[in-house]
């Protein structure tokens, strides 16, 4: 469908590009339906379903693959690349996000029982991703690489 892209990097940028890209829409979709408002605001932001971070980096990998082979040492490179952002969007990011907010939720309360003092702005809770968003993320950047690609 992009055969007009050389057989380069460009092709593994745009594609990827289109993948994020399509992950966001599809939040924002998704969004819609269940709780039933628009926010321009989903199609920019991280965590949800379906996650765009690992769909981008599963796109760029099977892409590489693709063009350069799946034996060359750039498949090995994205795909070990991959497999480091999705574990982040997965655990780590998922964690700090939960640690956020207990903090937050810490700090109403000695806030209540200490009028006089005046805690710091809450911390930003970015929430990482659920198994099952990232499984999805991944499927999508694999068939947007598979089928436009």
């Amino acid at each position: 469908m992009l055969d007009f892209l050389p057989e380069n990097g460009i092709k593994v940028m745009v594609l990827a590009l289109v993948s994020w890209a399509a992950a966001q829409i599809l939040k924002g979709i998704i969004d819609r339906i269940i709780y039933g408002e628009f926010s321009l605001e989903r199609f920019l932001a991280s965590g949800g379903m379906p996650s765009s971070h690992s769909s981008l980096v599963t796109c760029c990998a099977v892409t590489i693959g693709r063009i350069y082979g799946f034996s060359s040492g750039l498949f090995a490179l994205a795909t070990v690349f991959a497999g480091v952002v999705m574990y982040d969007a997965c655990h780590v990011r998922k964690a700090s996000g939960e640690q956020a907010q207990a903090l937050n939720d810490l700090i109403r309360t000695l806030s209540q029982a200490h009028p006089d003092w005046d805690p710091q702005e809450e911390l930003k809770v970015v929430m990482g991703h659920t198994l099952l968003q990232v499984f999805f993320g991944a499927l999508l950047g694999a068939v947007v690489a598979l089928v436009i690609g």
